[in-house]
């Protein structure tokens, strides 16, 4: 495994919150996939795909993991469809520990509901209501995120405090 750690996970499972703690404690610097997409693009993820639709948007962020990738010892908080693409989970297994952060159906829905920039910033994915969205995505997703990661911890009624300190827990004994 190489030296990067990588979280992936669907929307709100704490990916960013979790790569900035994780980060200072590890003395690391943590880059943020969607962040790295917007400051290149000059524009934010929903403007991106209204104007270069979900296959733009993925491309910018194959591109996006291609250079955080080659760089060392970063905590990577990755956009939650990173996983769609077989380049990306491979690059990211090659390059890193791959750590997915899963939560239940309702306490994602619950978060997803509760942030104002996630439903402010994020375009949907289906269309549909916020739950029935996050069932149909993670029945698609869960596979990829499985077969991605080297550690999987189910976040349910963690804070992002005890995620990050099982996630060191863990990265310490592989």
């Amino acid at each position: 495994m190489g030296n990067n750690i990588y979280l992936t996970g669907y929307r709100c499972t704490g990916k960013t919150t979790v790569g900035r703690i994780l980060a200072e404690r590890m003395h690391r610097h943590v880059v943020d996939t969607d962040g790295f997409i917007v400051g290149y693009a000059g524009a934010s993820v929903d403007e991106i795909v209204k104007r270069d639709g979900w296959e733009g948007f993925r491309k910018l962020e194959r591109f996006a993991l291609r250079q955080v990738a080659g760089g060392d010892k970063a905590v990577v908080a990755t956009g939650g469809g990173i996983v769609l693409s077989p380049e990306n989970r491979r690059l990211m297994r090659e390059s890193g520990v791959v750590i997915w952060l899963k939560a239940r159906v309702r306490t994602l829905a619950r978060r997803i509901t509760a942030d104002e920039a996630t439903a402010s910033q994020r375009p949907s994915l289906t269309g549909g209501q916020v739950a029935d969205e996050v069932a149909s995505v993670l029945a698609e997703r869960e596979p990829l995120y499985r077969e991605a990661a080297h550690i999987i911890i189910d976040t349910d009624g963690m804070s992002p405090d005890e995620v990050a300190e099982e996630i060191l827990r863990q990265v310490k004994d592989a």
